[in-house]
């Protein structure tokens, strides 16, 4: 963590105990207020309205018991802070891209693996908290002291760049491709390109000084930080995925009363069903317009490309699999993907 990094955190830390006495206020009239942290912003409007909705059926669910204080747009704690915060007690909740934290949880990354849905409907049935995967990850999670609550599973991350459109594994060879998490920057290394981790408020000036010469994301990224004004290029494909989730300290969870616990995991539900459904809608009806009438060339390889492509990118599952060190574990997440 950098000298910033470390005031930043320490500040944000500072925050949350000063918060403890209105917090004890709060609780002493029958209300507790659960301090919620995120890095998105309002400006992402497909993922804000269920990060919305999440808060909004907690209070409800709860009888009003639970309350949001949420703090967005990195308020409280950055994207790489959001983590240790929440372990440190400084946010209750945390609203997180699975792809900033797969590395510390690598049973994440069965949803990030590149082509590994046959489609996006699977991928989404696959995240359902009703659904067997579920209860897995949380397993998997728990051994380390965090829950996942309920996410929403992205559209699927294409590879959008500004100097030339990717038609082939080849075509990436000696790109700096700007990624946000470890199984991207497999898939990329994979491809022959240069993965660069940052965030993405960095990388519109990065494509504009040409620092980077493209990124993997999913749309809503180009977006809402308006690169579709820079890259001129999207290749479709199943490149990588990723979900936006709702994660809590398993010690947190499990000292919420039964009542409370079951409005926690309807919040959850909640984000999933209504949130993604939101999500598809922008994505579907505002989004990929935005991106074509600014200009992007969306390309999709189909038939021996795709081929190629699946091809190159098959040790990233190797890879994973070191990450999870289980072959029990991997084969199981895997396998409940493709059954979804």
């Amino acid at each position: 963590m950098t000298a910033f990094g470390r005031r930043a955190f320490l500040a944000a830390a500072g925050l949350g105990v000063a918060g403890l006495a209105g917090c004890a206020r709060a609780e002493a009239a029958g209300v507790e207020t659960v301090t919620t942290a995120t890095y998105i912003p309002k400006s992402y409007d497909d993922l804000y309205p269920g990060i919305q909705a999440f808060m909004d059926t907690l209070a409800t669910a709860s009888g009003g018991r639970l309350s949001c204080d949420m703090f967005n747009s990195g308020a409280l704690l950055g994207a790489e802070q959001l983590l240790p915060g929440l372990l440190l007690g400084v946010a209750d909740v945390m609203f997180q891209t699975s792809s900033y934290v797969s590395s510390s949880y690598p049973i994440l990354g069965a949803m990030e693996l590149p082509f590994g849905a046959e489609d996006y409907a699977k991928q989404r049935r696959a995240l359902d908290p009703n659904g067997p995967l579920f209860p897995l990850v949380n397993e998997q999670l728990a051994a380390q002291g965090v829950r996942v609550l309920g996410g929403m599973p992205c559209t699927f991350e294409y590879l959008w760049t500004v100097g030339r459109p990717i038609l082939a594994p080849d075509d990436v060879r000696g790109l700096r491709i700007r990624v946000a998490g470890e199984i991207e920057g497999e898939t990329v290394k994979a491809l022959g390109g240069a993965p660069v981790f940052m965030g993405s408020s960095e990388v519109f000036e990065a494509l504009e000084r040409g620092t980077i010469d493209g990124l993997m994301s999913y749309l809503g990224t180009v977006v809402s930080r308006d690169l579709q004004e820079i890259v001129r290029y999207g290749t479709r494909a199943h490149f990588g995925a990723y979900t936006v989730d709702a994660y809590c300290r398993t010690d947190w969870y499990d000292g919420q009363p039964p009542e409370l616990r079951a409005a926690l995991d309807e919040a959850g539900r909640t984000l999933y069903r209504d949130g993604t459904e939101v999500m598809v809608g922008v994505h579907e009806g505002e989004y990929l317009k935005a991106v074509l009438d600014g200009g992007v060339e969306i390309v999709e390889p189909g038939g021996a490309e795709l081929e190629a492509f699946r091809a190159a990118v098959a040790p990233v599952y190797g890879r994973w699999e070191h990450l999870i060190g289980d072959p029990a574990v991997s084969d199981r997440a895997v396998a409940l993907i493709n059954e979804a």
